[in-house]
C-alpha cells in the first residue's frame, strides 16, 4: 500500500476524531493508501508530545510552517481555531499538499475565498470535514431525494441545540474555549453549529438564496482566559433564521447553546409533495420516512398503510454499512469521519474531487455571513450561494 503521511495541525477534540479515522481507514475500506501519522503539530510542545504519544504520531512539531512544508508530509489536516485556517491552508496549497480542513472554512467569506483560490490554483485535493453528510442515515436521505421519492420540496427545518455555555462563570478564549471568543471563532453558534446544518441542507435541498435572522448573546460579558479580564462577548449564543431555497422551498433553522438538557440535538425534516424525511442525531442509526406516493408504480400508498416508517440504517445495502457489521448492529459518531476520509482517499486515487471541497464550503460560508448580516440589520439578505 502507498503511504499517506499526515501532518495534524492541532490536538483537540477534532484532532482526536480525525486521528481515529486515519488509524482505522484500511481496517474497513479497501483503498490503496494507508495513512501514516507522521507529524503532530501544536504550539505547546508538551501537549503535542502527549497527543503524539497517545495516537502514535512519529514526531512532534511546534511550528506549523515547518509541518506543512515538510518533505515527509503528503496531507495537511487543519484542526486549529478558525482564525488560523486561511494562513495554514494557503501555505499548504503552495507547498503542494493535500488539505483537509475543519469547518467552518474560515471566519468570513473574505478569508475563505483566497483559500479556495489557493487550492484550485495549486490543483491539490481538498475537503472540509462536514462529517454529518457521511452519517449513513443522512446519506440514505440524499439517496431517497435523488430517487424522487420526496417529490417537489416545500419545507426544510433543522436545529442544533446544546447547553454548555449557560453559566456566566464559563470564560471565553484560550485553548479550550476559543469558540466563545469572536476574534478566534468569527461567530458563535452560526459558524460552529449552524454551518453543519446549512451544509447538510444545501446538499440535500439545493442552495439557500435568501435569509432573515435573529441572534442573541445572553451573557454579555465573560472573563477572558488569556487576559484574566472581564470583556465583552462578541459571539452569538443563539440564532434563528428563515430562508428561501433556490427550488422555491422554505426553511427554518435554529441553534443555541442555551437549550437546557440538550447536548447535541441535531435534527432535520424535509417535507415534499410525495413524501417526507426526518432525522435526529441522538438516534443516528434511524431515518424516518413518510411515503405518500410509491415511486415504483406512481400510486398513492394505501391509506391504511400510510404513516411514518422508521428505517434502521444498518443493512449492507445502506450507505457505508457493508464496510462494518451485520444488519442490526449500529455504528457511531466516529464513523462519520472514517466514512468521509474513505471518500476523500478514494477520490484522490480516482482523480475525482470529493465533496464538500473548499468551494462547496465557501457556499456555506456565504450563507453564514448573510445570516449574521441579517441579524445585524433586521432585513432579508441575499446569500449569493450557488450549487
Amino acid at each position: 500500500m502507498k503511504p499517506l503521511r499526515v501532518a495534524m495541525i492541532g490536538y483537540g477534540f477534532m484532532g482526536r476524531a480525525h486521528s481515529n479515522a486515519y488509524k482505522r481507514l484500511t481496517d474497513f475500506f479497501a483503498v490503496q493508501h494507508k495513512p501514516v501519522l507522521q507529524v503532530a503539530c501544536a504550539r505547546n510542545a508538551d501537549r503535542a508530545k502527549a497527543f503524539a504519544d497517545n495516537w502514535g504520531y512519529t514526531r512532534v512539531e511546534t511550528d506549523w510552517k515547518k509541518a506543512v512544508t515538510a518533505d515527509d508530509v503528503d496531507l495537511v489536516d487543519i484542526c486549529t481555531p478558525n482564525d488560523t485556517h486561511q494562513e495554514i491552508a494557503i501555505a499548504a496549497a503552495e507547498a503542494g499538499k493535500m488539505i483537509v480542513c475543519e469547518k467552518p472554512l474560515a471566519r468570513t467569506v473574505a478569508e475563505a475565498q483566497p483559500m479556495v483560490d489557493a487550492v484550485e490554483k495549486a490543483g491539490v485535493p481538498n475537503m472540509v470535514w462536514f462529517n454529518y453528510r457521511r452519517v449513513p442515515a443522512i446519506t440514505l436521505a440524499k439517496q431517497l431525494i435523488d430517487e424522487g421519492r420526496i417529490g417537489r420540496a416545500f419545507h426544510f427545518r433543522s436545529n442544533f441545540l446544546q447547553d454548555w455555555t449557560i453559566s456566566p462563570d464559563v470564560p471565553q478564549g484560550g485553548a479550550g474555549l476559543w469558540r466563545l471568543d469572536a476574534a478566534a471563532a468569527g461567530s458563535g453558534v452560526t459558524g460552529d453549529l449552524l454551518a453543519h446544518n446549512i451544509d447538510t441542507a444545501m446538499w440535500l435541498n439545493g442552495p439557500i438564496t435568501r435569509v432573515v435572522a435573529k441572534t442573541e448573546t445572553f451573557v454579555k460579558e465573560r472573563m477572558h482566559s488569556l487576559t484574566g479580564k472581564v470583556e465583552k462577548v462578541g459571539i452569538d449564543d443563539a440564532c434563528a433564521f428563515l430562508c428561501e431555497f433556490a427550488n422555491g422551498s422554505l426553511g427554518v433553522f435554529e441553534s443555541t447553546r442555551y437549550a437546557r438538557g440538550h447536548k447535541a440535538l441535531k435534527t432535520l425534516e424535509l417535507n415534499g409533495s410525495e413524501g417526507s424525511l426526518s432525522f435526529n442525531l441522538e438516534e443516528m442509526e434511524y431515518l424516518d420516512f413518510f411515503e405518500y406516493t410509491q415511486k415504483e408504480n406512481g400510486a398513492s400508498t394505501p391509506s391504511h398503510l400510510r404513516g411514518w416508517r422508521r428505517i434502521h440504517v444498518t443493512n449492507g445495502e445502506h450507505p457505508y454499512m457493508d464496510k462494518y457489521w451485520v444488519p442490526g448492529l449500529v455504528i457511531g459518531y466516529e464513523h462519520s469521519f472514517l466514512n468521509a476520509l474513505a471518500d476523500f482517499v478514494a477520490g484522490v486515487e480516482a482523480g475525482k474531487p470529493v465533496q464538500p471541497d473548499f468551494r462547496s464550503a465557501l457556499q456555506t460560508q456565504k450563507v453564514c455571513e448573510a445570516v449574521l448580516q441579517s441579524a445585524a440589520t433586521g432585513a432579508w439578505v441575499e446569500t449569493g450561494a450557488t450549487a
